[in-house]
């Protein structure tokens, strides 16, 4: 009986059946179309005959029910066979041999599986994707980017690794890893993902934030930065309290009348990437915090309307740098053990808030944690006035730390 018919509905051709041998492989000629001979000693091995009369062998299989085509060439009778027999003992231990040799020939350099990924993906899902982009420029490329990225072993990955002084930054770096890999196996150009099995490094729930002695030593050190941008960047987030990629990319667009507002959606176009959450939030900019922001000139304030770009922008008009590299840098300098990272900043300012009496409640909203529940959908009063005079309070108890002249047992506390 035929089979189904052909997509020109001309029907098809009767399963052509039979023991191959060396003879009628150089003998059988092609026909008007082309057509499959199945050798009747070694399953799944396909004679395929061009009606030009080339001749290439397949080897057929199944994945899910699903039929693979693997294309073997055009190779003598015995060793087509011996290949067919290969694939199928690798099919037999759940590999399969047409996806890997797709992406053998698809995935290229790691650089170049890495670049797509950030292309393709990261920038249309994923709204922190820089930072990842950062680590895995800094920290693989170097080693890992001109193999190929099929070739990358879990050993490869490891090494690379291994080398990264600080676990929680190896621990990103070996993610923003696998996500490659991840993507690249779900668009069929790798075969498998060598981060799998690379062990994370134990970390603990960081509690660090900075002592009243350590703000002044900091303060100075921001300032001894030779990249302006990223020096006043750390200055702001430690008396303003948001997120370090937050921070980075504060643009005057979103400055009006001292309160810079965070949009949650983030903005391809100019670069903001939203916020964590996704929700729309507002912070009061006190006058002392302002001073630190001041345009290049030292003269305009970032208020002045029609500004446009990031407050700290770098030489080619980007984010000024990387804060993290910044800060280890910052604590090399001043021979800090207990290294201090951007969001330890955060964290000293969250701490401030409630050490000065405002509640943890204060904190969580300056700060924009999602709290959830019913009052999120039920209280729509915007604390405007309260987070303005919270705000104020933490900044100028800041900078009187920072600057060595505040006496801490004089010390007003709010009570709202």
């Amino acid at each position: 009986m035929a089979g189904r018919p052909r997509k020109d509905g001309s029907p098809s051709r009767l399963p052509n059946k039979r023991s191959l041998t060396e003879l009628f492989v150089r003998k059988v000629r092609g026909e008007a179309s082309a057509f499959n001979i199945w050798d009747a000693r070694e399953p799944g091995l396909v004679l395929r005959v061009q009606p030009s009369g080339h001749r290439v062998f397949k080897a057929v299989y199944s994945i899910g029910g699903k039929a693979r085509w693997y294309h073997i060439g055009n190779v003598g009778l015995s060793d087509a066979r011996k290949m067919a027999q290969q694939v199928r003992l690798d099919v037999a231990h759940g590999k399969d041999p047409a996806a890997e040799r797709r992406a053998e020939r698809s995935a290229g350099t790691f650089a170049e599986l890495a670049e797509r990924y950030v292309r393709e993906y990261a920038k249309k899902k994923n709204k922190s994707w820089q930072q990842a982009d950062y680590l895995v420029r800094r920290y693989l490329l170097p080693r890992l980017g001109k193999l190929n990225a099929n070739a990358i072993m879990r050993k490869d990955v490891r090494a690379a690794v291994g080398r990264i002084e600080s676990p929680t930054v190896a621990n990103q770096v070996r993610a923003a890893a696998s996500a490659i890999f991840s993507w690249g196996i779900k668009v069929e150009v790798v075969s498998a993902n060598p981060c799998s099995g690379v062990e994370r490094n134990a970390t603990k729930s960081r509690e660090r934030i900075l002592s009243d002695a350590e703000i002044p030593a900091f303060w100075a050190a921001f300032g001894d930065v030779p990249n302006d941008g990223i020096g006043r960047a750390l200055k702001a987030m430690l008396t303003l309290g948001q997120r370090p990629g937050e921070i980075s990319h504060m643009r005057h667009e979103h400055i009006a009348d001292s309160w810079w507002t965070l949009p949650g959606a983030p903005d391809p176009k100019t670069g903001w990437q939203g916020t964590k959450n996704g929700q729309t939030h507002r912070v009061w900019l006190p006058e002392a915090v302002q001073a630190i922001m001041k345009l290049d000139d030292g003269v305009q304030k970032i208020a002045l309307a029609g500004a446009t770009g990031f407050v700290f922008a770098g030489a080619r008009g980007g984010p000024a740098g990387d804060l993290g590299l910044a800060m280890r840098d910052i604590c090399k300098r001043l021979g800090i053990e207990d290294k201090v990272t951007p969001h330890d900043l955060r964290r000293t300012h969250g701490s401030t808030i409630t050490r000065l009496g405002f509640g943890r409640d204060a904190m969580n909203r300056i700060q924009n944690h999602r709290e959830g529940g019913i009052a999120d959908i039920y209280d729509r009063h915007g604390y405007e006035a309260e987070n303005r005079r919270i705000m104020e309070s933490v900044a100028d108890y800041i900078l009187a730390l920072a600057k060595r002249r505040l006496d801490t047992g004089n010390v007003v506390r709010g009570k709202f």
